[in-house]
């Protein structure tokens, strides 16, 4: 896995493991987890589209991502 990707799996499953326990397999905790995974993509996607770039100037890319995915910063 890509060592980038593999940092946000781990976030992401660091996230859902603060379910209580016995929750951890949950359906739930599952989905939880993948939705998680999914916006922290987004938001680096995001984060990337707009490195470099003078707001003052220019119209953010990253946040239309965020807004088409539906992810809040």
């Amino acid at each position: 896995m890509n060592k980038n990707i593999e940092q946000l799996w781990t976030k992401a499953a660091q996230y859902a493991s603060a379910y209580p326990s016995g929750q951890n397999n949950s359906w739930e905790t599952q989905v939880e987890f993948l939705n998680t995974f999914a916006k922290l993509i987004v938001k680096k996607c995001a984060e990337i589209a707009d490195s470099g770039v003078d707001t003052t100037e220019s119209h953010l890319i990253g946040n239309d991502i965020l807004e088409h995915f539906g992810v809040e910063e």
